[in-house]
């Protein structure tokens, strides 16, 4: 047994992935499903189990990922944001370094144990996180795969292995590289646990049931049945879901909540924080329904808090403690207030600082409490599971390990 933040293990005796389905809202399976899109997951779900599981508020990809490996909540793990503010340095940055990585992940873990652990990302961003004290294992993004080498990932030579070229970052060819890798690790008996994470691209841009849409699910089909076909147990979830976030004239809903602060208390006195932000932004523009704001000394927290909290559109407006509490973030990582905006609502800083001119589709994003319902999927029967109890999709390696084997 492994014990791994404060949850208990099974060592697997079956080949097994945890497949992170990048913005995976429900419907986009449920449509293709529905279409005949899915032939593979269509009798997965009939053989094995369906359930929907809640991700992680804030529903974006770092926090969700984390707490998917490391079987726990951003409270314990401490990546609360793709992007946030470090108070020490009194800076904005990319939540990707593993110094902010507070707890253990279940890959090191069976690594240690002796399994042959491989996780393949498509952004390169993850690739640090995921694989942090990963002794012996292969990790790769799609993003980076021609310049994987031995002693960085692992690997050698993966564009040979896979058959693919390096794909464009903002492409449905980045997933597609994932699952690709995948089956070509599987065929050649590399791995025996493996951990895949796309990007959610396509699902910024196309809504379930469109073509556009089914043709990625159609994709990802035909590679889940490839490796269920070689004895892998499956699980699939997603780090978040996804809405469309426009007005009725088609363009984005957005509160600019820095141009709020300014007006309010004063000009660059609030510093708004959006944990969306990262190295690719071009699909979604850096807005998404959740934001964290610290406010100046002097300025009541509790007055604020009742003022937004009247802005047409906000869902939830918290304290720092009250977003510790209910949403299990590490209260030293947010600021004095959390915003969550309503489903078709997003988060800006200062009109001015969004670059939306790269959205060549209506709006989708995510971030709030609207996008937390995503899959939690097993192609085998889960003898034993408690279906009352709420699940979490970083249950993934509790239902792989501990129920399917």
């Amino acid at each position: 047994m492994l014990d791994i933040n404060h949850r208990q293990y099974k060592l697997p005796t079956q080949p097994t992935v945890v497949v992170c389905v990048d913005g995976c809202e429900p419907d986009y399976l449920g449509q293709a499903v529905a279409t005949g899109q899915m032939p593979w997951l269509k009798k997965a779900l009939a053989a094995g189990v369906g359930l929907v599981a809640d991700c992680v508020v804030p529903t974006f990809t770092n926090p969700n990922n984390l707490s998917i490996v490391t079987g726990a909540p951003p409270s314990v793990h401490g990546i609360c944001g793709n992007y946030l503010f470090d108070t020490a340095s009194g800076t904005e940055v990319m939540m990707n370094d593993v110094k902010w990585l507070r707890a253990p992940t279940l890959l090191a873990a069976l690594a240690d144990a002796g399994k042959r652990v491989a996780v393949v990302t498509a952004k390169d961003k993850l690739r640090k996180l995921l694989g942090h004290k990963m002794k012996g294992g292969i990790c790769f993004s799609s993003e980076k795969s021609d310049q994987v080498t031995l002693e960085e990932n692992g690997i050698a030579d993966v564009l040979g292995l896979v058959g693919m070229p390096i794909p464009d970052v903002y492409s449905a060819d980045l997933s597609e590289f994932v699952f690709a890798a995948g089956v070509k690790l599987a065929e050649t008996k590399q791995a025996d646990v493996m951990y895949l994470s796309t990007t959610d691209y396509i699902q910024h841009k196309h809504a379930p049931g469109t073509e556009g849409a089914n043709a990625f699910y159609r994709m990802m089909d035909k590679y889940l049945g490839q490796l269920d076909a070689m004895g892998w147990v499956i699980v699939l979830t997603a780090d978040h879901g996804m809405n469309a976030k426009i007005g009725m004239d088609g363009q984005p809903d957005v509160i600019y909540l820095q141009d709020w602060f300014d007006a309010a208390i004063g000009t660059g006195r609030a510093r708004v924080i959006l944990p969306i932000t990262d190295p690719y932004v071009v699909h979604h523009g850096a807005l998404g329904s959740f934001a964290t704001v610290y406010l100046p000394e002097g300025v009541s927290v509790a007055e604020m808090q009742q003022q937004l909290s009247a802005v047409k559109g906000m869902e939830q407006v918290l304290t720092r403690e009250q977003a510790a509490a209910h949403f299990e973030l590490p209260a030293d990582r947010i600021g004095d207030l959390v915003v969550v905006s309503e489903r078709s609502k997003v988060i800006g800083t200062s009109a001015a600082r969004h670059d939306l001119s790269g959205l060549d589709a209506p709006l989708r994003s995510h971030g709030g409490v609207t996008e937390q319902r995503v899959p939690l999927i097993v192609n085998r029967p889960l003898p034993g599971l408690d279906h009352s109890r709420r699940f979490r999709n970083f249950d993934a390696f509790d239902l792989a390990l501990n129920y399917a084997q």
